[in-house]
């Protein structure tokens, strides 16, 4: 019977949907077609498979070709479904005959005209999918180091489309069974390897003692942080040195990294990114450009592709010169601040994706950068500074918990630190704050299930538990009563922050004016912020 069917995976998000390959050989004029709602380039796989039959040394099927992929209303794209409707094609026509269970494969894989497997996004995902299913898996060689972080997972990798029809006839050159491979006992406790060294330490920034302390404070409870600052004072280093101090990734975590980055083209163009090498996925750091577009930050595109937030999912996203972003972008990261997840539609397709990341940005008190600095005269009118101000939104502003200023360093403190500076101590020093959030952390995970950041209403009220002090001063302070209750619930959830990492139990009076000091330092009218002249 000139039919054949042959299992594939689509990509839809993080979903990766079964999809049918079947492949039917009729009589008639030549005649190739694809039905099932292909996109454009699935459609391109005739050339594709026709040239990888012919070079491989098969005989490409005369008469009409009608490759269908099940379900019809499911959108399909990308070359992953090449390995199989070739594959499908050489069962019908009767070139081979499979001794394996076909029934117990998925093929994914896009070929090269000499027949040659190339890698495909969205790679892990799918065999992930495979695996639930109790399948095993066809991957090309390229995507082999992405299924580390799956355990139990059985693939069969190859480089070409002759090693694949030798391994499924019973023949001597067979692909590699790929398992993953035992995890390190330093990566398995959630701990670096030995020997890797951070890079940047928080204690080569100069000066910025509130800064610093701010950011201790966002790592250990996952908080959202704006840093407001003249030129060079150290805002961008501040925000790169928050992914050192956060602790390695959970199995979990780590699995859900990894699947994000093989959705992105770039894990594939760059094979010395962490999962394409097979390393420890690391907590991502995302750096966009503000003139990126709302579908670059948020997601969308054709295919509605993941955006800057979801690839820093489980870590930092970071937005210098804020008020430079569009004002459409930054008001649509509203949502999923709150959520941690975000829904991208567009015409033709719809996806939901992981959005679980922690917000750094930072900005200029004016546009000239110097409004309220002793280092330096601003040159910018009342009404420029009032503009520049209001293109954050008021509603945008109460969704960052700590509001931090910073001031500028002189180039005397610059020297002493440079002089006083020892790398040893550093590194003591980093580690000794490390393990205080990795503590900090831990004990929130164990308490309430997530961090502080991500405490709704209900589960706050539950766990916060504030000493008698705290309550007479939460209920009487005049400048706690007069912000929003969505601000008063993030104060109480930073204050939480900054008790466990003291390791206490109860929230005293010090942890609620030391969160109420982080929060409110910055305010939206000039004539609120900043001390000194203009």
């Amino acid at each position: 019977m000139p039919l054949a069917r042959i299992t594939c995976r689509a990509q839809v998000g993080l979903r990766a949907p079964r999809v049918d390959v079947e492949v039917h050989l009729g009589a008639g004029l030549p005649c190739f077609n694809i039905v099932g709602l292909p996109a454009t380039e699935v459609k391109e796989s005739k050339e594709r498979v026709r040239a990888a039959l012919v070079n491989s040394g098969f005989e490409f099927p005369a008469g009409r070709i009608t490759v269908n992929l099940a379900p019809a209303d499911l959108p399909k794209d990308g070359g992953r479904f090449d390995l199989a409707i070739a594959v499908g094609m050489l069962i019908a026509g009767g070139q081979i005959r499979p001794t394996e269970d076909l029934d117990l494969l998925e093929f994914l894989g896009e070929l090269g005209l000499a027949g040659d497997l190339r890698a495909v996004r969205g790679a892990l995902p799918a065999a992930a999918a495979a695996a639930a299913a109790g399948h095993r898996v066809v991957l090309p060689q390229h995507n082999a180091a992405e299924l580390r972080w799956l355990p139990g997972v059985s693939a069969a990798i190859a480089a070409d489309l002759l090693e694949v029809i030798a391994w499924l006839q019973g023949g001597a050159a067979t692909p590699t069974v790929v398992l993953p491979s035992d995890l390190s006992a330093a990566e398995a406790s959630g701990r670096e390897a030995p020997g890797r060294e951070t890079t940047v330490l928080l204690a080569d920034v100069c000066g910025q003692s509130a800064g610093k302390a701010a950011l201790e404070v966002a790592a250990a409870g996952g908080h959202s942080m704006l840093l407001v600052g003249p030129p060079g004072c150290g805002k961008s280093m501040l925000a790169e040195r928050l992914p050192g101090l956060l602790p390695p990734p959970s199995l979990t975590e780590a699995l859900e990294i990894a699947m994000i980055a093989s959705l992105n083209t770039a894990v594939l163009a760059n094979p010395a990114t962490p999962v394409a090498s097979g390393g420890l996925p690391r907590r991502p750091f995302r750096r966009p450009h503000h003139t990126a577009s709302a579908s670059a930050i948020i997601g969308g595109g054709p295919g509605a592709s993941p955006g800057e937030i979801t690839l820093a999912h489980h870590g930092v996203l970071f937005l210098d010169e804020l008020p430079e972003f569009d004002r459409r972008v930054l008001e649509a990261l509203r949502e999923p601040l709150e959520t941690g997840q975000v829904s991208v539609t567009r015409a033709n397709a719809q996806a939901d994706y992981p959005a679980g990341f922690q917000l750094i940005a930072a900005m200029n008190p004016c546009p000239c950068g110097y409004y309220g600095t002793r280092s330096a005269r601003c040159l910018c009118k009342p009404p420029l500074i009032e503009r520049y101000r209001s293109r954050l939104s008021g509603p945008l502003l109460d969704r960052l918990d700590l509001r931090v200023v910073l001031e500028a360093v002189g180039g005397a403190d610059l020297a002493e630190h440079r002089r006083r500076h020892n790398r040893r101590e550093a590194l003591a020093a980093e580690q000794s704050t490390r393990e205080r959030i990795a503590a900090a952390r831990a004990c929130q995970l164990e308490r309430q299930g997530c961090l502080n950041a991500r405490l709704g209403a209900p589960r706050l009220a539950a766990t916060v538990r504030l000493a008698r002090s705290a309550q007479r001063f939460l209920l009487t302070s005049p400048q706690i009563r007069a912000v929003s209750l969505r601000s008063q619930d993030r104060l109480l959830r930073v204050a939480r922050s900054v008790a466990d990492l003291r390791e206490a139990a109860e929230i005293e009076i010090e942890d609620l004016t030391q969160a109420l000091a982080l929060r409110l330092a910055f305010a939206a009218a000039p004539t609120e912020s900043f001390t000194g002249t203009s």
